[in-house]
Parts: structure tokens; sequence; C-alpha cells
């Protein structure tokens, strides 16, 4: 079986026992820069798998009730955090503060791979505030 379809169908001990914040979530995503994999969650925490195609890059956004920390594991990102630009290489890690304007981008010819750890109040999909998106979803 595919190992994307089978994070789709099963779910984590916390959702099973309700004590997800938000168990209606999807376990795999393709969006229109990438991926997401959730690989761990539970109370104030979720861990996902993030792929961004090359020469893509994500909404710049920024979240009321979370916090992100990203590590870069394999590629080269291109990080905006709060207007100031940074490059994160393979290896590389940087905070997200909660409300911090954010974005993501693959400037790379490969995927670009992260593991995103979220900690926070709320960690549904739902909590982004879209300021620009290259896909028109603002």
């Amino acid at each position: 079986m595919d190992g994307n379809k089978e994070m789709t169908d099963k779910k984590s001990d916390s959702s099973l026992d309700g004590s997800s914040e938000d168990s209606a979530s999807p376990r795999f995503d393709e969006r229109p820069w990438g991926s997401f994999t959730v690989l761990d969650e539970g109370s104030g925490f979720k861990v996902k798998r993030l792929e961004v195609l090359p020469g893509k890059r994500l909404s710049y956004q920024y979240h009321a009730h979370r916090a992100e920390h990203w590590v870069v594991v394999k590629g080269k990102a291109s990080v905006t955090l709060d207007g100031v630009d940074h490059i994160v290489d393979e290896g590389g890690a940087i905070d997200v503060p909660v409300t911090a304007r954010h974005r993501i981008a693959n400037g790379g010819p490969e995927r670009l791979v992260l593991i995103e750890v979220q900690r926070g109040s709320y960690l549904g999909e739902d909590d982004i505030v879209r300021l620009h998106d290259d896909f028109e979803r603002t």
C-alpha cells in the first residue's frame, strides 16, 4: 500500500480518543505548492513533513494560535520572516513565532523537504491568515 494512502486512512491515537484539537484535519493533503503529511500530533503539538515543489512557495501568512519550527532535511529553503529574507540550508532550522508573517519558497531544482513542528493552543488548518498567495487563496 502507498505510504501516503496509509497515513490518510490511519488516525493517530489522539484522534481516536477525541483528544486532538482538530481530528477532522487531513493526514495527507496535496496543495498547489506541494504536499504535507501529518506524522504525529497530540495535545498542543503537531508534526508534519512538508514537500515544496521546485519553483513554488507557500502563501505569505501568519497564525493566531500557533508557532512553528522548521527543519530543512532536503534542499535549501528561502524563508521570509516578518519581511526579512533568510536562507536555511539542509540541516538548518528556523523558528516562526505566533503571529509572525512568514513564507517558505523552493528556488532549487528538486523538492524541498522540511519537518514542521507546530506548537499552540489550536492547530487547525483554518488558523491561517493569508496576506499574499500565488494561487489566489487570500
